[in-house]
């Protein structure tokens, strides 16, 4: 059986990539998702409460569709990249990578000797279908797509280098990490972050790999799509929800005097 990953395909062809986070942490609710013709879905491990578990209930829900799965762990471990990888995860998202030497970390971490450091097990796992694809470890390590996150001042400073380390396929700005780092804690939109980030955007299309980001601002999703930006994702589940259930809320009425009109929660993270 050849290797087999549509989303890293659609990256290595700069066709853009239109996604949704999921942070609900609930594999109903990502099936539910992956009906909605996204072309990606962010099932995140980093800011939501999800575990190898539930990840694994996620990729289970969504098999069945279109929507491709991206996985963010919550550290960039070669214990945990194991797990999600034998797990069955072709797609990894790798938060707060601020140098080069990091990031051939990761990438020998999601390949097999004698390439990389990645354990082998997988003729118990789902990855291989558990031995059914018999040619599983010949193909492992082409399936393997790996993103970065760049979200610190150090990051874009190392950018180039990032950009640069082979088995890499694509680098994620931050926008709302980028932005504390920066001095701009919880204003992602700041002109000088705004800026910072459409540079690095440029930086890593020039390169060759696919740049990624994730706003709910329609408007800035389009733009960061026409820059050229090959996976953006454009909103969170458990914040549309809320958004949804507050605007639902409040056509019957405030909540309460003390309580006031909720403020809209965007996502930039």
């Amino acid at each position: 059986m050849p290797a087999h990953n549509p989303f890293k395909t659609a990256l290595a062809e700069r066709r853009p990539q239109v996604g949704l986070w999921l942070s609900m942490a609930d594999p109903y609710l990502a099936e539910a998702a992956a009906t909605c013709g996204y072309d990606w879905l962010l099932v995140d491990g980093e800011h939501a409460p999800n575990d190898v578990r539930s990840t694994l209930a996620a990729l289970q829900s969504v098999a069945a569709h279109g929507a491709q799965p991206v996985v963010r762990v919550v550290e960039g471990s070669t214990a945990l990249i194991k797990q999600m990888l034998d797990i069955g995860a072709r797609t990894l998202l790798v938060p707060m990578v601020d140098t080069a030497e990091q990031a051939r970390a990761l990438v020998a971490a999601t390949q097999y000797p004698p390439l990389g450091t990645r354990g082998v097990g997988s003729a118990v796992g789902r990855a291989s279908q558990w031995s059914a694809r018999s040619d599983y470890l010949n193909v492992a390590d082409d399936e393997v797509c790996l993103l970065v996150q760049a979200e610190t001042v150090t990051a874009l400073q190392n950018l180039p280098a990032i950009c640069a380390v082979e088995g890499v396929h694509g680098v994620f700005i931050g926008p709302a990490d980028l932005a504390a780092s920066m001095g701009h804690r919880g204003n992602p939109g700041h002109p000088e972050v705004q800026a910072a980030i459409e540079g690095a955007m440029k930086t890593i299309i020039a390169s060759g790999k696919a740049a990624g980001t994730l706003t709910s601002d329609p408007v800035l999703a389009q733009r960061y799509l026409d820059l050229g930006c090959t996976f953006v994702a454009v909103g969170v589940d458990v914040l549309m929800f809320v958004n949804a259930a507050r605007k639902l809320r409040m056509q019957f009425g405030a909540p309460g005097a003390a309580a006031g009109e909720p403020a809209k929660v965007s996502a930039a993270y």
